[in-house]
């Protein structure tokens, strides 16, 4: 990849001595060596990786005394330049290609829909978002709705967002109700269980009772019996 600007952007043809002997591009960032040749900065970082020499004259070059032109880079950056998308016949200074090419219309720029993925120059975005294919995308106003193509014009965040703590409200209300009825059901079979609790604990005392009163009935008997028994030997 060139370190420097293509030459063929330029509306007049650069000067020989504003062109890198690595690239043979317009010099960008401009270095000079120990030497007094000037380089775009980025050739000749990537020439030194190779080889220490300078590649005009072949004498060594130390990085650390390298220092960049910042006069002859501004000159540079008042050259005026060509824009290169089709169709545009602009012209501006070198310095200003950044923020043409941010509004250029002629510049081909990817589509902001989520989806989409197409790219059309952006004089035609306005048509293709519009007319163009299905897309879908997230409120950009963070309320987290997904819009498309048909309901982006429509769309309001407020009244979204109103209708979103409606529906959570409603739903927090059909809970608490479901909860409530689980909540009687269960009172009701606790309720039930300590009736039959009881029940049995009436059950089980009637039996003692019963109990009893057959032991004390089978002692008076026993009691008789032998008093029966110890009167019939006394007369004998």
């Amino acid at each position: 990849m060139s370190g420097g600007h293509d030459v063929e952007l330029f509306v007049e043809a650069p000067d020989h001595d504003l062109l890198c002997t690595i690239c043979r591009c317009v010099l960008r960032c401009p270095v000079k060596v120990a030497c007094n040749h000037v380089f775009c900065k980025t050739c000749i970082l990537q020439w030194l990786r190779r080889q220490e020499t300078c590649p005009c004259c072949r004498k060594p070059i130390n990085p650390s005394c390298m220092f960049v032109m910042y006069g002859l880079s501004k000159t540079i950056s008042r050259l005026r330049i060509k824009c290169n998308n089709e169709g545009c016949s602009a012209t501006f200074p070198l310095s200003e290609e950044f923020l043409h090419s941010s509004t250029c219309r002629f510049q081909w720029v990817p589509c902001p829909h989520q989806g989409c993925g197409s790219v059309v120059p952006r004089s035609a975005l306005e048509v293709h978002s519009q007319h163009g294919e299905p897309w879908s995308q997230l409120c950009s106003l963070g309320c987290g709705t997904l819009l498309t193509q048909t309901t982006q014009p429509q769309h309001n965040c407020y009244r979204q967002l109103r209708q979103q703590v409606a529906a959570q409200r409603q739903s927090h209300r059909a809970i608490a109700s479901a909860l409530r009825r689980k909540m009687r059901r269960m009172q009701a079979a606790m309720t039930h269980v300590r009736r039959q609790v009881a029940l049995i604990c009436e059950s089980l005392d009637v039996m003692e009772e019963g109990e009893v009163e057959m032991y004390e009935g089978f002692e008076e008997e026993n009691s008789t019996e032998d008093s029966n028994t110890s009167s019939s030997s006394s007369s004998s």
